[in-house]
């Protein structure tokens, strides 16, 4: 007996389990204009993408990062100072877009490792600020 052949150009997670989640899996699924590249985001894959944000070494690396995010999930990760003083690593904003297809988990797991990164490396915290002119002249 063969396996059913999948439509998709790579292999796509399973599905949450019903109510666990909002990201509209069967609809992404069954809709073939729909982008399926947030369905590429398995648990392996978002393991992998944990254990990269972890290894980021400078601030050029953590804009590749959101770079590559963005180029094969279709979806942003912002990262930018939160709109009042920033004394810690919790002033700053990070959220990692929704989209249909994208796990509730994923969106959470993401931003945390990316706070975890930049509360061990403060000095791409400072970089970061600095890029949004907080140290800069007034």
């Amino acid at each position: 007996m063969t396996e059913p052949v999948s439509p998709f150009p790579f292999p796509i997670r399973s599905a949450c389990p019903p109510g666990a989640c909002v990201c509209e899996y069967d609809r992404v699924v069954a809709d073939p204009q729909a982008d399926h590249r947030p369905l590429a985001l398995n648990r392996l894959q978002e393991q992998k993408l944990i254990e990269r944000i972890e290894r980021i070494e400078s601030y050029e690396d953590l804009k590749h990062v959101q770079a590559v995010i963005h180029r094969n999930l279709g979806v942003a990760l912002r990262i930018e100072p939160g709109p009042n003083e920033v004394r810690t690593v919790r002033g700053i904003i990070v959220v990692l877009e929704e989209k249909p297809g994208l796990c509730k988990k994923a969106r959470q797991s993401i931003p945390a490792a990316v706070r975890r990164c930049l509360n061990e490396r403060p000095e791409i915290a400072y970089a970061l600020l600095d890029a949004h002119d907080l140290f800069g002249a007034p």
